[in-house]
C-alpha cells in the first residue's frame, strides 16, 4: 500500500508547491527589472524632480552672474516732478524766509554701462535732457537743460578686486552644481537599488513561505498517515504540527512585508496607481572589468568634489587678497568728461554745447590701527595654509575611498557567483533529501535542516545580488563614470 501511496503524495507536494506560485499572477501586475526601476527613478521620483528643480535655479543664478559682465543699457527718468509748496530760503544776510513754489520738472537719462572686471572699475555714457517749468514766472516760463554725452570712470586704485575673484570663482560653482546634479542622479540609483532588493527579498522570502506552508501542510498530512499506521511516534507528529503553525505564521508576516516594501518602492519611484509589482531579479553578470587608474582618473576629471578643492583655495587665497586691499593704502578715482547745454526753447538747447569735466582723486592710509591690518592679514594667511594642508588630506582620503571601492566590486562580483552555485546546491540537497524522507530513509530533523539551509542560500543569494549592485552604483557614483559604455556621465550634460 505504501509503495503505491508515496508516489502519489510525492505528485501532491509538487502540485501544492507550484500552486500559490501560479496563483500571485494578474492580469495587471506591472514588471520591473533593476534597469527599469533605475530608469524610473531617474526620470519619474520626487527625488528627481528636487534635483532638476535645484539644478535649473543655480543656472538661472549663473546667467544672472554673467550678465554682470555684459553692457547694461537703460532708461530713467521723471515724468513729471510736480511741486506748489511754501519753502524756506536763506536771504544773503542769513535770515530766513519762507516763498512760495510753483514749479514741475521733468527728467529723461539714457546710460549704457559696463564694469570692467580685470582692474574693478566701471565706465559709462550717459546723455541727458531736462525741463523746469516755473509758473510763477512773469516771462520764460520753461528751461531746458541738456547733456548731450558724457563719459564717466570710475577705477579703485590698489584696491581689492572682487569681481575678478567673482569671475574666478563662480564658473567652478556652476561646474560644481553640474556634478551634483549627476551625482545626486547615481545617488538615485542606489537608493532604487536598496528599495528594489527590499521588496524582491520580501517577494522571494514570500514565495520560499508559501511552497513552505504547501509541503508542511503535505507532509503533516502524511505523518498523521504514518502515525496511524504506527511508522513515527507522536512526538515527530508534533512537531510536524507545530513546524506548520509556525510556517503559517511566517506567512503571514511574508505578506506584510511585501505589501510595505511595494509601498514603499511605489512612493520613491513616484507610482501612484494601485497595480501589484513583480521583479525580475538581474540574473546576468556584468563582464566588464573595473581598473583602479581608469577609476582614479576619472573620479579626479568629473567628481564634484575635486572642483570644490579647487575652488576652497581659490577662496583661502581671495581673503588673503581681500585683506591686503582693504588694510592697507587705497585710493579711487572718478573722472568725468562730456558736453552741457542750456536754453529756453527746446531746439537750442543741443546747439553749442559746452564742455564739462570734473576728476576727483580720493585716498585712505591707515596710520595707526594698533596690529589690525596685521592681524586681518595673518589670519587669512593661516587661513590659506589650513584650507590647502585640508584639501590635501581630503585627496589622499579621496584616493584610498576609490580604490577600496573597486577592490570591493571584485570581491563581491567573486561572493555573487559563490552565492549563486550555494543557492543551487541547497536546492538540490533539499529535494534529495524530502525525496529521501518521503522514503522513510530520512528523519525530520535532516528534511527541517535542508530546508532551513535552502531558504538561507536563496536569502544570501538575493542578499549578495544586492550588495553587487550597489556597490556598482556606488562605483558609477564615485567616478561619475559608466564603465559598462566606457563613457563618462558628464557627456548627457552638454
Amino acid at each position: 500500500m505504501n509503495k503505491v501511496f508515496y508516489p502519489f503524495l510525492q505528485l501532491l507536494i509538487f502540485i501544492a508547491a507550484i500552486f500559490p506560485v501560479k496563483a500571485q499572477d494578474a492580469p495587471f501586475t506591472r514588471t520591473l527589472t533593476l534597469a527599469d526601476a533605475v530608469q524610473l527613478a531617474k526620470e519619474n521620483s520626487p527625488r528627481y524632480r528636487s534635483a532638476s528643480v535645484r539644478y535649473e535655479n543655480r543656472q538661472w543664478q549663473y546667467k544672472t552672474f554673467r550678465s554682470n559682465f555684459y553692457p547694461q543699457l537703460n532708461l530713467s527718468g521723471v515724468l513729471p516732478e510736480y511741486n506748489r509748496t511754501i519753502d524756506p530760503r536763506i536771504t544773503d544776510t542769513g535770515s530766513l524766509i519762507f516763498i512760495n513754489t510753483h514749479n514741475a520738472n521733468s527728467f529723461l537719462q539714457l546710460s549704457l554701462g559696463q564694469e570692467i572686471w580685470p582692474t574693478g572699475g566701471y565706465i559709462s555714457i550717459n546723455t541727458q535732457l531736462k525741463r523746469l517749468d516755473d509758473f510763477q514766472a512773469e516771462s520764460n516760463q520753461t528751461r531746458y537743460s541738456s547733456i548731450p554725452a558724457t563719459i564717466t570712470l570710475r577705477q579703485p586704485i590698489f584696491g581689492f578686486n572682487n569681481r575678478a575673484w567673482d569671475r574666478k570663482i563662480a564658473p567652478l560653482r556652476f561646474e560644481e552644481a553640474k556634478r551634483d546634479f549627476w551625482e545626486e542622479m547615481e545617488d538615485i540609483s542606489s537608493a532604487t537599488t536598496d528599495h528594489f532588493f527590499n521588496l524582491l527579498l520580501s517577494q522571494i522570502s514570500l514565495q520560499i513561505t508559501e511552497k513552505n506552508v504547501a509541503n508542511n501542510d503535505t507532509l503533516y498530512k502524511i505523518a498523521e498517515v504514518r502515525y496511524e499506521e504506527d511508522e513515527i511516534q507522536e512526538d515527530e507528529l508534533l512537531q510536524m504540527e507545530l513546524t506548520l503553525l509556525n510556517s503559517l505564521q511566517n506567512l503571514e508576516q511574508a505578506i506584510l512585508d511585501v505589501e510595505a516594501n511595494t509601498l514603499r518602492l511605489k512612493v520613491f519611484l513616484g507610482i501612484t496607481d494601485n497595480y501589484p509589482i513583480t521583479l525580475i531579479p538581474p540574473d546576468a553578470t556584468p563582464e566588464f572589468e573595473v581598473d583602479e587608474e581608469i577609476a582614479l582618473e576619472q573620479a579626479h576629471k568629473n567628481r564634484q568634489v575635486i572642483i570644490g578643492y579647487k575652488r576652497e583655495i581659490l577662496e583661502a587665497e581671495r581673503r588673503v587678497a581681500q585683506a591686503k586691499g582693504e588694510t592697507g593704502f587705497t585710493a579711487d578715482l572718478f573722472a568725468s568728461f562730456g558736453l552741457t547745454q542750456q536754453a529756453l526753447e527746446f531746439q537750442e538747447v543741443y546747439k553749442e554745447p559746452a564742455p564739462q569735466q570734473r576728476v576727483r582723486i580720493g585716498f585712505n592710509m591707515p596710520v595707526m590701527d594698533w596690529g589690525r591690518t596685521a592681524s586681518r592679514l595673518g589670519t587669512a594667511t593661516a587661513n590659506e595654509t589650513l584650507v590647502k594642508e585640508n584639501v590635501e588630506q581630503q585627496r589622499v582620503n579621496f584616493d584610498q575611498e576609490i580604490y577600496l571601492n573597486v577592490k570591493r566590486f571584485r570581491v563581491l562580483r567573486k561572493q555573487m557567483a559563490g552565492a549563486k552555485r550555494a543557492n543551487e546546491i541547497a536546492e538540490k540537497r533539499y529535494n534529495l533529501t524530502r525525496a529521501r524522507y518521503l522514503k522513510g530513509q530520512l528523519s525530520l530533523l535532516d528534511l527541517n535542516v535542508a530546508t532551513e539551509e535552502r531558504d538561507k542560500a536563496t536569502r544570501s543569494y538575493i542578499s549578495s545580488l544586492e550588495s553587487f549592485w550597489s556597490a556598482y552604483y556606488r562605483i558609477r557614483r564615485l567616478t561619475l563614470y559608466d564603465f559598462e559604455r566606457n563613457e563618462s556621465l558628464l557627456a548627457e550634460i552638454q
